[in-house]
């Protein structure tokens, strides 16, 4: 089993925003894939499915980005999961807008969805790095809660679709494998 977390908040109020890009993520995935419906578990929405004949468990935290941890180790801990089963999408600010980066363990970079997962489950997991590109300094706070642009949700649907459609690789042959798929797709 592989736990797939996409990060975000979870009011209406946040749907289009930058930092709701880990959720735009997880329903992409869902919806190629013909997932079950979203049902309330461990803190936050979860749908099944199976990709690359592996049964995968998308959640949705519905504890706030800042708490994201609590969600994502109550359902790796319930399955009794190893961190190398456990991928979390997220939006990052330092890469360029449109691109995908995807790793196993590192640090944080401060983005505090993945300080919470980091202290609840430490941080050997694989993750789906989105990038938002960066602000100023000092309008970071608002740049991730401010919605995506009209031109940018245009390219993030074909973005989103690409990374659904290179993510059986990620499965069967790991970050490299998703990487390349990835790079073919978006050629």
């Amino acid at each position: 089993m592989i736990l797939v977390a996409g990060l975000g908040n979870p009011e209406a109020g946040y749907a289009k925003n930058r930092h709701n890009f880990g959720f735009m993520a997880a329903d992409e995935l869902c919806r190629q894939f013909s997932f079950s419906d979203y049902k309330h578990k461990f803190s936050g929405l979860v749908a099944e499915g199976k990709i690359a004949g592996e049964k995968v468990l998308v959640l949705k935290p519905l504890t706030f980005m800042n708490r994201s941890g609590i969600s994502v180790s109550e359902a790796a801990n319930f399955y009794k999961l190893s961190p190398e089963q456990v991928i979390v999408f997220h939006d990052d600010l330092d890469l360029d807008f449109g691109k995908v980066k995807a790793k196993k363990g590192g640090g944080n970079a401060g983005h505090n969805g993945l300080k919470s997962i980091d202290a609840h489950f430490g941080n050997a997991y694989i993750r789906i790095r989105l990038g938002i590109s960066h602000p100023d300094k000092q309008q970071v706070v608002s740049y991730v809660l401010a919605d995506f642009t009209a031109s940018e949700r245009e390219e993030i649907s074909f973005l989103l679709s690409d990374v659904a459609n290179a993510f059986p690789e990620l499965i069967t042959g790991g970050t490299s494998a998703f990487t390349n798929k990835l790079a073919l797709l978006r050629g």
